[in-house]
C-alpha cells in the first residue's frame, strides 16, 4: 500500500496517476478524497487529528506527505509541527517509508541565487523557520535509525490545472483578462519554476527507489531559468496577447495586503524575488534518466490546459 496524505492537491492528483506504474494499491487521504484511479482506496480523514493520521497510515509501505495547509503563518506554526510529528510516529510504528514534499523556504538568503541540497538551512522568514523545523524533525529520526525517509524539494510551481500557483494567478489570469501580468519586486531577475507534472512524476520515482531514501532531493527543474519578463513573454506568445508586465514593489504589496489576506502573508518572502532564484536539480539529473520539461514546453501545455 502506498498512501498519499493530502490527496486533493495539484501534486497529489498527478502523483496518484504516476504511482500506478509501481502499485495497484494506492490510498488517498484527505477530508474529501476523490478517486483518481479505479482501484484507489479512499480514506476520508482530518489530518489535524493525530489519531486519524495513524489510522490513515496503518498498513502502508510508503507514505507521501503532500499536504497544503492554509498559507498563514499562525496556521503553519500551529499545525505543521503537529502533523509532521504524527506522521513520523505513525510511519515508525508501521515500518513505513516517508516521502516529504517540501519547498525551499528554509535555505539561507545567500543561497537563493544557486540552491542545492547542500545549501545552508538558515531561513530569513518565519515561514522558513517552520519549514526548517519540519525538515530537522524528519532527518533527526533518520539519523537515529528510526525512520526511512526522504525529502523531495521543489521550486515555486507552474503547470496545468494549478490554480494556486503564482504564475497562474499573477501571470496567466491577468493576461487572459487583457491586463498586464504582475511580478513581484524585479522582473529582470532569473526565477526557477518546477513544472508540476515533473514534480509529481519524480516524487513517485523517488518513493519507489530504495537507495533514494535518507537524503534530500531537488526535484527536476529546467536549468535554463528565465527572468520574469522572459516567462511572461512566453505566456503572451502562447496566448497570443499583448506582452506587458507590471512590477509590484514592496510598498504596493503592503498596501494590497490590507485588502487581500494572501498578499498580507507575502512581504517576508520577497527576498526570493529581489534577486536571482536558481534551483539546481543536477543531483537528480545525474542519478535518474528523466526528461525534464523545458519552460517552452511547459508554458505551451499550461496554456492549452487552462483554456
Amino acid at each position: 500500500m502506498q498512501t498519499i496524505l493530502g490527496a486533493n492537491g495539484t501534486i497529489a492528483k498527478v502523483l496518484a496517476k504516476e504511482l500506478k506504474k509501481y502499485t495497484d494499491k494506492i490510498r488517498l487521504v484527505s477530508r474529501n478524497p476523490a478517486r483518481i484511479n479505479e482501484s484507489d482506496e479512499l480514506f476520508p480523514a482530518d489530518l489535524t487529528d493525530s489519531a486519524m493520521v495513524e489510522k490513515a497510515i496503518e498498513g502502508s509501505e510508503v507514505v507521501y506527505l503532500v499536504v497544503g495547509l492554509e498559507y498563514k503563518l499562525k496556521v503553519w506554526e500551529d499545525k505543521w509541527p503537529k502533523l509532521v510529528r504524527a506522521v513520523i510516529e505513525a510511519c515508525i510504528k508501521n515500518n513505513a517509508r516517508l516521502v516529504f514534499f517540501d519547498n525551499v523556504y528554509m535555505y539561507d538568503i545567500k543561497a537563493i541565487p544557486h540552491m542545492t541540497e547542500d545549501s545552508p538551512l538558515n531561513p530569513p522568514s518565519k515561514k522558513g523557520l517552520v519549514r526548517k523545523q519540519l525538515a530537522e524533525m524528519i532527518m533527526e529520526e533518520v539519523r537515529e535509525g528510526k525512520l526511512l525517509a526522504l525529502i523531495a524539494r521543489s521550486a515555486d510551481f507552474y503547470g496545468p490545472d494549478n490554480k494556486n500557483s503564482f504564475v497562474t494567478a499573477m501571470v496567466y489570469n491577468n493576461l487572459k483578462k487583457g491586463k498586464a501580468a504582475n511580478w513581484f519586486m524585479n522582473a529582470d531577475k532569473r526565477h526557477s519554476f518546477t513544472y508540476t507534472p515533473d514534480a509529481a512524476k519524480a516524487t513517485a520515482l523517488l518513493g519507489n527507489t530504495t537507495d533514494a531514501f535518507n537524503q534530500v532531493w531537488h526535484l527536476p527543474t529546467d536549468k535554463n531559468a528565465l527572468t520574469g519578463r522572459q516567462l511572461v513573454e512566453l505566456f503572451s506568445k502562447e496566448m497570443k496577447v499583448k506582452n506587458k508586465v507590471s512590477v509590484i514593489p514592496m510598498w504596493m504589496l503592503k498596501i494590497l495586503g490590507l485588502f487581500i489576506s494572501l498578499l498580507r502573508e507575502m512581504p517576508e518572502m520577497m527576498y526570493q524575488y529581489d534577486r536571482d532564484y536558481f534551483f539546481d536539480s543536477s543531483k537528480f539529473d545525474k542519478r535518474f534518466t528523466f526528461k525534464t520539461t523545458t519552460y517552452q514546453e511547459g508554458v505551451k501545455i499550461t496554456v492549452q490546459h487552462s483554456g
